[in-house]
């Protein structure tokens, strides 16, 4: 049934996936102890059914499908990979240490998503 799905969809799909991830992340402040993938998947549920432009284009019929459901656990997965090992840009690291300097902190980061994060929330102080 995903097969069917147009390219726009299935990129449409794949976008509010790894938004939904990032604004996860954000929202638990990047703490390793407070991630729950339950809890990821519920706030990219949420996410969707909002906001997502794909969700009412997706008939009933293929939301509730067994094999939309494992392509969308293996795409939540594959997001989360990708993101968790992009690293961060030499821009990031640079803009970072100059804030960090300023503002006298020593956030740490390990991913360029995650790096985008403390670079707006130094910027934010």
């Amino acid at each position: 049934m995903y097969k069917e799905l147009s390219s726009g969809i299935k990129s449409s799909i794949t976008r509010s996936i790894n938004t939904s991830i990032e604004l996860y992340f954000a929202s638990i402040e990047w703490k390793e102890e407070r991630f729950s993938m339950e809890d990821l998947v519920a706030y990219w549920q949420s996410y969707f059914q909002e906001h997502a432009a794909w969700y009412d284009k997706v008939s009933e019929d293929v939301r509730a499908s067994e094999e939309f459901h494992t392509v969308l656990a293996n795409k939540i997965n594959e997001g989360l990979a990708k993101m968790l090992n992009e690293a961060p840009t030499a821009e990031q690291v640079e803009a970072i240490d100059a804030l960090q300097k300023q503002h006298g902190t020593n956030f740490t980061f390990d991913c360029k998503a995650e790096a985008a994060f403390v670079e707006q929330t130094l910027k934010n102080m």
